[in-house]
């Protein structure tokens, strides 16, 4: 026989609101060339996509702005930074590859080996 815990399976536990992540991205370009605006608007597209209302992004011109190049360590443009959540992560060309920029992001769950295998 067995002892029941009265109450014990009426019991719920209280849902824990959801911890959202902040993403705090930085898109380094020079000028308005047409892969600095490619650059921006597929990083726009991607983040009102899949990070409405989570995200904080800075575009920098580094012709506005070129003591950053050397602080950041810019070496390539069009580079984007993802400063939060760690680690950093940075992405360098026109972004227009959506699911590297994903990957990088960490937006995409990762799939185990034996996932697909059959």
């Amino acid at each position: 026989m067995t002892a029941k815990t009265k109450g014990a399976s009426a019991k719920t536990k209280r849902a824990e609101p959801a911890k959202v992540t902040k993403y705090i991205l930085r898109l380094y370009v020079a000028g308005m060339t047409p892969r600095s605006r490619r650059a921006i608007a597929n990083i726009k597209e991607l983040c009102e996509g899949r990070l409405k209302g989570m995200y904080d992004l800075q575009v920098i011109d580094l012709y506005q702005h070129p003591e950053l190049a050397a602080r950041e360590q810019i070496v390539a443009l069009p580079t984007l930074i993802r400063k939060l959540p760690t680690p950093l992560r940075r992405m360098v060309g026109d972004l227009s590859n959506h699911e590297l920029v994903l990957l990088g992001l960490e937006l995409e769950p990762r799939q185990s080996k034996s996932a697909g295998a059959s």
